[in-house]
Order: C-alpha cells, then sequence, then structure tokens
C-alpha cells in the first residue's frame, strides 16, 4: 500500500504489516483515504482528533449559515387601513429581517366573484413595498385564496450608501 506519514507526508509503498508496526510504534492509527487505487492509499493519522476537528468545521459551518424562513401574512379583501398598516408593518419587519413573505389574501363567500378587489390590494401592497422587495411569485388564484410571495431586494447596501450622500451636498451649495 501507497502510505503517508502523520503530517501527510509520503512514505512509499509499504507492505501492510509494516505499515501496521509504523501505526503502533507512532501511536496513531492506519486509514485507508483510497481504496479504489492500485495501490490503495493509506495514511498514519490520530482519526478520533481527525474526527472532532471535521465535526468542529461542520459546526462552524453552520452557524455562520443565514436560515432564510417563508412568514406568511394573511389579508381578506375587506381589510381596513388600521388592519393593513399594521400588517404592513410587519411584512416590513419580516423583510429587514431577511425572510420572504407569502402574502395570502382569502375570500370567502361570494367574495370570490370580485377577485379585481384583491388583485387591487396585492398591487397596494406591491406599489408601498416596492423600493425594498423583489416579487418571486406574482399573485396567483389557488382556489379560494389568491397568493404572492415577496422577498426582501439585494439592492438596499449598495442603493443607501449613494442616496445620502448628494443631498447633503446640494444644501451646502445652496448656502455658499
Amino acid at each position: 500500500m501507497r502510505l503517508s506519514g502523520p503530517d501527510n507526508e509520503p512514505l512509499g509503498v509499504v507492505p501492510l504489516a509494516e505499515a501496521l508496526r509504523m501505526a503502533g510504534d507512532l501511536d496513531v492509527d492506519l486509514v485507508e483515504t483510497v481504496a479504489s487505487a492500485n495501490p490503495p492509499v493509506c495514511r498514519l493519522m490520530d482519526y478520533g482528533k481527525f474526527k472532532y476537528q471535521e465535526q468542529k468545521k461542520a459546526a462552524e459551518a453552520k452557524a455562520k449559515q443565514t436560515v432564510i424562513e417563508v412568514k406568511e401574512v394573511k389579508f381578506r379583501p375587506g381589510t381596513d387601513d388600521g388592519d393593513f398598516n399594521i400588517k404592513m408593518r410587519n411584512i416590513r419587519r419580516f423583510l429587514d429581517e431577511g425572510d420572504k413573505c407569502k402574502i395570502t389574501l382569502r375570500f370567502r363567500g361570494r367574495e370570490i366573484t370580485h377577485q379585481e378587489l384583491g388583485l387591487a390590494l396585492l398591487n397596494r401592497i406591491r406599489d408601498e413595498l416596492a423600493d425594498s422587495i423583489v416579487i418571486e411569485q406574482f399573485p396567483k388564484l389557488e382556489g379560494r385564496q389568491m397568493i404572492m410571495m415577496i422577498a426582501p431586494s439585494r439592492k438596499k447596501a449598495s442603493g443607501g450608501g449613494n442616496k445620502p450622500a448628494a443631498p447633503a451636498e446640494q444644501p451646502t451649495n445652496q448656502t455658499a
């Protein structure tokens, strides 16, 4: 078998008995890394330490990733302004946290005959949030519900940096 040392240095092709003896002398494990090669490739390493380091890397990668949730906000065609404003505030908060929003408009009874009212409400939501969202799914009727999916736009960071600079220059030019 082709053998690598504890620091991944090549030790050459050695018989199995010799590799096991070397592993015992160095108090490490003999680990087969590539079984399909001819001859098989093995490495002398502390396998417990190796598994521990792999586990730590996986935990660190998991801690760095962000989980995007889908938050659902439900409306009705007759939602009044007070409730509408509260729900819009919640939608803005969800988008600021980086979550996607599923906006569900539920029709009850004969409301389904006036789908244009529901579409107008969803368009109003879209227009109010136009600067900070990307529409992932346009309004679509599924049974007695009209559904629209929105996600936060990624342009906020670059667009926000340019806008405050321009108004700051204009007042100084006018006063000077």
